[in-house]
């Protein structure tokens, strides 16, 4: 088995934004920093934890340099939900209604 999380994988981080892989990185980085300090005062557990968080950091700075590079391309980000467009429309439409019964 693959060290790491399934959460972290290539196939998953190519479906994130960078924004959402820099969040994940800082909250692996914090994880790890959290690891090291169990593992120096002697209360870490799992201790392989220590470099499956390890990996799942390089991944993710693998996938943010493969963009930069142009290697791969970052997924477009998702469309707004069309409850607010239409809610939008709504109100637009509203106000042109008003408009034209004040010019009336």
């Amino acid at each position: 088995m693959a060290l790491g999380t399934k959460e972290y994988s290539i196939k998953a981080l190519n479906e994130k934004t960078n924004d959402e892989i820099k969040d994940a990185l800082k909250k692996s980085k914090e994880e790890l920093f959290n690891l090291r300090f169990q593992a120096a005062t002697s209360q870490l557990t799992n201790s392989s934890r220590v470099g499956a968080v390890k990996k799942d950091i390089a991944r993710m700075y693998t996938v943010l340099r493969e963009r930069e590079l142009g290697i791969t391309k970052e997924p477009s980000k998702p469309a707004e939900k069309p409850a607010k467009k239409a809610k939008a429309t709504k109100k637009a439409a509203s106000k042109k209604s008003a408009a034209t019964k004040t010019e009336e």
